[in-house]
């Protein structure tokens, strides 16, 4: 017996699309110049869709028929001699113009099932199709993800118009492996490419190709992103290598994955992840295309499970650890790339928060600790070590170097020394060829994760350098006992500091082991986060914004630092 049809859930995605599609299909003439090729295909996919759809208003609308030509009129031009398409930062792009086909094949097998009012919109999606193809069979790519989508577009537009040479290149890519680790976690760990595009593309590409291996490397992101999701319904993101590492993503962009699994599988642990998902609504107008394009979606999820708490995670492979109690949830880190690569780069972890705690709506959004080490920017642990369930201990020791004069035989009558990186700075040193005398200072940091908070032992050894540590706090609640800096800041000097927000507050309290006391608000030369030369050298910073609390001084110190939560909620 099959499942029955959730009513609720399709009427829902219906209201999506409309919002979306009834307006275009209002002005139907007009000419949607500017709009970008992604945009156009997407948009013509979601008239089809409502076209299609008995729980849309524009079902059967000759309305959305006429939007969706003008859209496919602009599509078309958008295209280039070569059959990619034009616009966006990434010139003559295959992984960019894939992203497109993929919408066009599908809007292609929506409006071919259509009937003859979309005859003419077919066979315009189909021209757009073929003269894709050769550019999309021969391209290449330049992130990991791209090579799933890419592929994705060649399976669909094989599912479509036949070609044995579309699925041999997808054979090419897919050979390569799946980037995935044993730990469910894509190479780039990044929540939006998980969810907009590798765990899409590998679905599609498990039901096209028959490939159920491919399905069950989405089912292991999906469990493992589990472990993932925060009390405010967003998924963590600080290890990410990718853009969304220094902001939250929300779950709602995985509901079609979490629900489809969850339908075909009956795991009740994806089933309540996909009723999270759409906690907030459904405002994904894309949604509709995929229930007519995959019906299973349509079913009733089954029954959820109940989330079993406390609840520790460790990622061994990102050194992420997360503990879920009824009061807090807390996330420590230290899977930093930066301290291997030694730079800020566009595809590296690179975000500094070592520690984030939620306590109902009171939320601690970043903790991390800067350090004045030849302005070596802010610590980023380079091994973690896990203690036990909920204990962790995070290093990292900095290196800066003097160099020494050259030996003899290595200098120059003209002076035209090689240009050479050193980890710092770049000069004509010859830097490799000197003799070097090194200054180290090490940083250890012992996180307790606790039912009800964490607490921190952090020891600064090496040189004098000052040292600031920061605890930034979401915007909304009443900061006491600090002193005011201005602008949003404070200085913690002797006495606990509470951050409250309603009845939700996180309390924190300080104490000196070893070295001197704690800086005072008149020390604005400590008290602040320096987010080191990679940033300041053209102008920049990765500082957070919000309501921050500062614990400053000057090493070598140790301290520890106890973070605890209070929810009236919880505790009643």
């Amino acid at each position: 017996m099959s499942t029955p049809l959730d009513h609720e859930f399709v009427r829902s995605v219906a209201r999506a699309a409309d919002r979306t599609a009834v307006p275009l299909a209002d002005g139907p003439d007009t000419d949607p110049a500017g709009v970008t090729h992604r945009v156009l295909a997407r948009r013509v996919k979601t008239l089809v869709a409502a076209y299609r759809s008995p729980d849309s208003v524009l079902h059967g609308s000759e309305r959305a028929v006429a939007a969706a030509t003008s859209h496919v009129r602009a599509l078309r031009a958008a295209q280039t001699s070569t059959g990619l398409f034009a616009g966006g930062d990434n010139v003559q792009s295959p992984p960019d113009s894939g992203f497109t086909v993929n919408d066009v094949c599908d809007a292609h097998v929506l409006a071919a099932g259509a009937g003859p009012e979309l005859r003419d919109v077919t066979a315009a999606l189909a021209e757009i199709a073929g003269a894709a193809s050769g550019a999309l069979l021969t391209g290449g790519i330049h992130t990991p993800n791209h090579r799933w989508e890419l592929s994705a577009a060649l399976a669909r537009l094989h599912r479509s118009f036949p070609d044995g040479r579309l699925l041999d290149r997808v054979e090419e890519w897919l050979s390569e492996g799946v980037d995935i680790d044993a730990e469910g976690l894509y190479s780039e760990r990044s929540a939006v490419y998980a969810s907009h595009v590798s765990n899409p593309s590998l679905l599609l590409l498990a039901d096209v190709l028959g490939r159920p291996d491919l399905r069950d490397a989405v089912e292991r992101n999906l469990t493992a992103t589990l472990d993932l999701i925060r009390p405010d319904g967003t998924v963590e993101t600080v290890h990410s290598r990718r853009q969304d590492q220094r902001h939250p993503f929300p779950l709602a962009p995985y509901l079609p994955h979490y629900r489809l699994l969850a339908i075909r599988t009956g795991r009740g642990d994806l089933s309540r992840a996909a009723r999270l998902a759409a906690a907030g609504g459904i405002d994904d107008a894309d949604l509709l295309a995929e229930t007519l394009l995959t019906p299973d979606l349509c079913r009733e999820l089954p029954a959820p499970d109940e989330e079993t708490l406390p609840r520790d995670r460790y990622f061994g492979t990102a050194r992420l650890a997360s503990r879920a109690s009824a009061t807090t949830h807390t996330v420590v880190y230290g899977g930093s790339d930066v301290p291997e690569h030694r730079r800020i780069r566009s595809g590296l972890a690179c975000n500094p928060t070592f520690l984030r705690l939620f306590a109902g709506d009171a939320v601690l959004d970043a903790v991390r600790l800067s350090r004045d080490f030849f302005d070596l920017g802010p610590f980023r642990a380079a091994e973690t070590h896990r203690l036990a369930d909920s204990r962790y201990r995070l290093t990292e020791t900095l290196t800066a170097a003097y160099y020494q004069p050259l030996p003899p035989d290595r200098r120059r009558g003209d002076g035209a020394y090689r240009l050479a990186d050193e980890g710092r700075f770049s000069a004509a040193m010859a830097f490799a060829e000197r003799p070097r005398d090194e200054v180290s200072h090490t940083t250890h940091v012992e996180v307790d994760l606790r039912d009800d908070g964490a607490d921190l032992r952090i020891d600064i050894s090496g040189p004098r350098v000052p040292w600031a540590l920061e605890l930034t706090f979401r915007p909304g609640g009443v900061t006491q006992g600090a002193e005011p800096l201005g602008d949003g800041r404070w200085c913690l000097t002797a006495g606990p500091v509470t951050y409250r927000v309603g009845d939700d507050e996180i309390r924190v309290e300080a104490v000196v082991e070893a070295g001197e006391p704690l800086a005072g608000p008149d020390r604005s030369d400590v008290l602040r986060y320096d987010p080191g030369q990679d940033y300041t050298v053209a102008g920049g910073t990765d500082a957070t914004t919000g309501n921050r609390v500062y614990l400053a001084g000057q090493g070598p110190q140790t301290l520890t630092v106890a973070l605890r939560a209070r929810r009236t909620a919880a505790a009643t």
